[in-house]
């Protein structure tokens, strides 16, 4: 048996999936009846949307199969994510990957499988919409052609999911998306006993954006803030807009010279970013930053009203002395 390989991308990957917030979640009706609809048409006895995750694949929607996940070591689906095309593997028992992979020689006895891969956002693939019968056979092109289009209709649903936890406008995590990411790290900071960072930034001045240059510029200033940000801060940084002119950001695992590193490097993109684009105005923050203590940050709401209190206390310190 080979075990998949995994993406280049996996820690962004991880990321997009995990803000989808949608791992151990209810079955939902618009995955389902996408399963049932792929069984039927293709008269299979098992149909899934997978979602990959770091050690398993556990499954959206799952017709056929009484599983809810399995080790992601001996799935079809982490192969399937390899690559952009469809996964076809017409008899698993003479294919060299899978010929004594649990999964082919116990149950389910898995010996076809196609799996079209699921993208969303910046395309990264989060899982499959796959087909598994116990006996050998192939697609032809129509019915290929045929998956690949459901395949569409399960990625249109999972970036309905994401758009629910994702700021449309700044393309950010919402607050939503972004209390449930930085909850997951935090409670891996706990255990590990690592530290972490919250900052909490407030734009200076923003009301007066608006007032004078018009909600689209405001929104405008909104989105170049976003993008500095995002550029500023690691992969593993955990990066959000709460609503309003109000943004976050978790670092986990760094060290005070290097969340100082990181946000002189954002002030240096601003600045640049202000000078390039002479709106007539400069984009300024105010910042709020707290460290993680589990003694007292029980929870990321509580680390977050910490974190806003100082922000506030920044806030006022520079009208002072203006």
């Amino acid at each position: 048996m080979l075990a998949p390989t995994k993406p280049q991308n996996e820690p962004a990957r991880l990321h997009t999936l995990h803000a989808l917030n949608v791992l151990d979640s209810a079955p939902e009706e618009r995955f389902d009846r996408l399963t049932r609809l792929a069984k039927r048409l293709f008269n299979v006895p098992i149909a899934l949307v997978t979602l990959v995750d770091a050690d398993r694949q556990w499954f959206k929607s799952n017709v056929g199969l009484d599983a809810s996940e399995t080790p992601r070591n001996v799935s079809f689906c982490g192969h399937a994510i390899l690559k952009d095309e469809l996964l076809m593997v017409p008899d698993a028992e003479q294919d060299e990957r899978f010929h004594d992979n649990p999964l082919v020689v116990g149950a389910p006895g898995i010996r076809f499988y196609a799996g079209c891969p699921l993208s969303v956002g910046d395309g990264a693939k989060m899982g499959t919409l796959c087909l598994i019968d116990t006996k050998p056979r192939e697609l032809d092109d129509e019915e290929r052609a045929l998956l690949r289009d459901l395949a569409g209709m399960a990625e249109q649903e999972l970036m309905a999911v994401q758009l629910a936890s994702m700021d449309e406008l700044t393309l950010l995590s919402n607050r939503r998306g972004f209390k449930t990411l930085a909850q997951l790290g935090l409670d891996a900071c706990a255990r590990m006993g690592k530290p972490a960072t919250l900052l909490f930034f407030d734009l200076n001045d923003f009301k007066q954006i608006n007032d004078l240059y018009g909600h689209a510029e405001g929104d405008s200033a909104l989105k170049t803030f976003a993008d500095v940000l995002r550029i500023a801060f690691r992969e593993s940084d955990v990066v959000g807009r709460l609503g309003g002119d109000e943004f976050v950001a978790l670092l986990t695992g760094s060290s005070n010279v290097e969340t100082t590193r990181i946000m002189a490097r954002l002030k240096a993109i601003l600045e640049e970013r202000n000078a390039t684009l002479q709106r007539g105005y400069a984009i300024r923050f105010s910042v709020g930053q707290i460290e993680y203590d589990p003694k007292r940050h029980a929870s990321i709401d509580r680390l977050l009203e910490d974190a806003d209190e100082a922000m506030y206390a920044h806030k006022q310190l520079t009208r002072v002395g203006r």
